[in-house]
């Protein structure tokens, strides 16, 4: 009896090493085809034509304050905004599909899987086809030639956190509450047009069908912006940017930083991350100003 014992726990052990051993790990983004433009301007045409070309709609083009030759393009997918319309909610936070381009003609984009399994979460298998197909239209547009990033579990992408007790994707992210969503969108339409913070508007997808849009925004300050962030942990993953601020209904939103930052870095090690621990409080503030907020 006591050897059956011994002989069940032996096989659990197994089975748990086995099952620990099959999960599967994804990165933030693919490496596309190295350009062969010879400076920012030329690797950004170059990308943007390539998209184009392969069916994408162009939204916006940022370059980051303070970090020199890097750029991120912006577009859209039609097959996915019809997800995000059907899902709606936080969803539209992943709108917008965003393509890393160094002035060395290094390209690197959001790889679908690992981004909207952690968007979409439980209903990630609803919108699978969409996701791969996707894939397959970016990697048709701009190539593949590797992953990276950073590795996590596509099981813990729905419930992602850096560690135990920090936040999650669906955490309370109200920034403020406006009178109506027409209202909370021409909030941020405008302080965004003023340089409310020293932002600006690097894209906007608004479907008010549905009543939700996302707002991809420059963070220009050169001492409070994302340039010194970035530099400090890792311009490799520049297609992590630009931030969101995003409107469901009435409400405005915005991810919270110690998610958003670490889902798009997920490699971040704790002694870099506490580099930039005033980063998140200045990320918040500013959002919430051009959220229309106001410190009581």
């Amino acid at each position: 009896m006591k050897s059956a014992m011994h002989y069940g726990k032996a096989v659990a052990g197994w089975l748990l090493v086995l099952w620990a051993g099959s999960a599967i790990a994804t990165e933030p983004y693919h490496i596309g085809n190295k350009l062969s433009a010879a400076s920012l301007d030329e690797a950004v045409t170059q990308t943007t034509e390539k998209l184009q070309s392969g069916g994408f709609t162009l939204v916006g083009t940022h370059r980051p304050s303070g970090v020199a030759d890097h750029a991120v393009v912006v577009v859209t997918y039609a097959a996915m905004l019809d997800a995000i319309r059907n899902a709606g909610g936080a969803v539209v936070a992943g709108a917008g599909i965003r393509v890393g381009v160094k002035a060395d003609g290094t390209l690197t984009y959001m790889n679908p899987d690992y981004w909207y399994r952690a968007y979409f979460r439980d209903e990630f298998s609803a919108v699978e086809p969409t996701v791969k197909a996707l894939d397959s239209r970016l990697q048709a547009a701009l190539g593949k030639t590797g992953d990276m990033g950073g590795d996590v579990d596509e099981e813990d992408l729905a419930d992602y956190n850096y560690m135990m007790g920090m936040e999650q994707f669906d955490d309370d992210t109200l920034l403020t509450e406006a009178a109506s969503f027409d209202a909370a969108v021409k909030t941020i339409q405008d302080n965004l047009a003023a340089g409310v913070g020293k932002t600006a508007k690097v894209y906007e997808i608004i479907l008010p069908e549905q009543q939700i849009a996302v707002f991809g925004v420059a963070f220009n300050d050169t001492e409070r912006g994302e340039g010194w962030w970035v530099n400090k942990i890792g311009t490799e993953n520049i297609a992590g940017l630009p931030y969101e601020i995003f409107v469901v209904g009435k409400e405005s939103h915005a991810m919270f930083a110690r998610y958003r930052l670490a889902i798009a870095w997920p490699s971040l090690g704790m002694g870099t991350f506490m580099g930039i621990s005033k980063a998140p409080g200045i990320i918040y503030d500013t959002l919430f100003a051009v959220a229309g907020g106001v410190d009581d």
